[in-house]
């Protein structure tokens, strides 16, 4: 990192890399921890000695776990994670804060809610879903389908994320939401995919899984206040948009 910094000499950092999952990070809760935290702290440091002017770090809607009422407010108490992916995020925003108090280096932590759209992580409930209804093979269904999620599509978090890069100056240290402020419930997100595709699904149902909370549903009255923030992508619209790049890719 350090040669990069070097070799590039930013002016600031957009840092979106992890081991990302909820899932996955109960098998290997250290990896998660070197992976997200220890590379954190490393892009940090390193965008401070090469004298960055900025840092914008993703973190996740992970982090409110099932202890707070949604709408979930950046205010929230936030320490009660229940799984290790959301304990490396909500580590990352601490490691952020400190960060600023020790530099002055703007920083913010931007919470993503459920991103989807074209080039979604394949491991994701979307891009899977979509590909097994399309390939005619059963899907693993968790839970009855009451579980809601805050899906924002990925046109809007990018909009947020350039917000935050130029407006967080004016705040030092900052921690924001990025969400669309409209869950949707695991069975009308099935529900939506099946009448885009014009196919039925064939399920798997399956126990709700350790570390998988019951909604997620971004407040974002301080992002729009303070970034312009405004999702402006319908669930139904981002879905077929996804479809129709899954479909053309082939994948």
């Amino acid at each position: 990192m350090r040669r990069l910094f070097e070799q590039h000499k930013p002016t600031g950092v957009i840092h979106l890399a992890a081991k990302a999952g909820v899932r996955p990070s109960i098998a290997d809760p250290a990896g998660y921890m070197h992976a997200n935290v220890t590379g954190t702290a490393v892009i940090l440091a390193e965008a401070h000695r090469a004298g960055c002017e900025r840092a914008v770090i993703a973190s996740s809607s992970s982090v409110y776990g099932d202890s707070c009422t949604p709408p979930y407010s950046e205010t929230a108490d936030v320490s009660c994670p229940i799984s290790p992916y959301a304990a490396s995020k909500r580590a990352c925003e601490l490691l952020g804060h400190t960060h600023w108090h020790l530099t002055g280096m703007p920083t913010a932590m931007l919470r993503f809610f459920t991103v989807y759209g074209p080039r979604q992580r394949p491991d994701l409930a979307i891009a899977k879903f979509i590909r097994s209804i399309r390939d005619n093979r059963p899907i693993d269904f968790f839970g009855d389908g009451s579980m809601s999620r805050d899906f924002t599509f990925i046109d809007d978090i990018v909009a947020g994320v350039l917000a935050a890069y130029d407006r967080i100056d004016s705040h030092g240290y900052r921690i924001w939401n990025l969400g669309s402020d409209a869950p949707v419930t695991l069975a009308d997100m099935l529900a939506t995919i099946e009448s885009t595709l014009g196919a039925k699904a064939t399920l798997n149902r399956l126990p709700v899984q350790p570390g998988d909370v019951k909604t997620t549903w971004a407040d974002l009255a301080r992002s729009r206040a303070e970034l312009g923030y405004s999702p402006s992508t319908p669930f139904a619209l981002g879905i077929r948009r996804q479809v129709e790049w899954t479909t053309g890719q082939g994948g």
